[in-house]
């Protein structure tokens, strides 16, 4: 591969505590990550599909190895799980809320979540996510997340993967992408983003006409 080191991935450990998760600084290789932020859409804040934005061709080679058979044996392998013909759903964050970071887990829908970072070196407290031990104290953390450089996460989607962030606002861009349960599943996490785009641009459309 190219774009993606997936020599340190396979290298890396598979932690479990407190739920199971996996960190690769610099996942995303140096050359290709300074044409993906170059070219990464201006995308407002929310999750948006990838059929809702103009897909820059550096960003779409990103993908491609995203998708590769040999990205997907190694996470199988990272984690206990068998992938091979589930559902992939894809989506990108480009901008964050002072409101974002809430702790969460994600949807029961979900098998895997990866996000793959693409911002410079992080010189904020907020917005670097932390690997949580519970549901209520952001300070009780097992891990944070620099979301910067390349960097790669990928944990898997259990009733205590909380995780969330500090406070901060302003541009913080990752790919995000999920194997899911089933193809209904998906396609219905697909539009729920897809009208949340939507719902997005006519209110940024709307703010525009009224600073005219």
């Amino acid at each position: 591969m190219t774009h993606l080191d997936i020599a340190s991935l396979v290298r890396a450990e598979a932690k479990t505590d407190p739920f199971p998760y996996i960190i690769v600084q610099n996942f995303l290789r140096r050359e290709p990550l300074r044409r993906v932020i170059d070219a990464f859409p201006h995308i407002k804040a929310g999750s948006y599909p990838l059929e809702a934005v103009t897909l820059p061709h550096s960003l779409g080679e990103v993908i491609n190895e995203l998708e590769s058979a040999e990205f997907e044996r190694t996470i199988e392998e990272k984690f206990g799980v068998e992938l091979s013909g589930r559902p992939k759903m894809y989506s990108l964050r480009g901008y964050c809320r002072a409101t974002d970071g809430k702790i969460h887990t994600d949807s029961k829908d979900k098998i895997i979540t990866v996000l793959l970072y693409l911002n410079d070196t992080w010189h904020h407290q907020g917005g670097r996510l932390r690997l949580l031990r519970n549901n209520y104290d952001l300070e009780a953390f097992a891990d944070e997340v620099s979301p910067d450089n390349g960097t790669l996460l990928v944990f898997k989607c259990v009733e205590n993967s909380w995780h969330g962030h500090d406070m901060f606002e302003g541009v913080r861009r990752s790919i995000q992408m999920n194997w899911m349960v089933s193809d209904s599943k998906r396609s219905f996490h697909r539009v729920r983003h897809r009208l949340s785009a939507a719902i997005k641009r006519v209110t940024l459309n709307l703010e525009r006409r009224k600073t005219l």
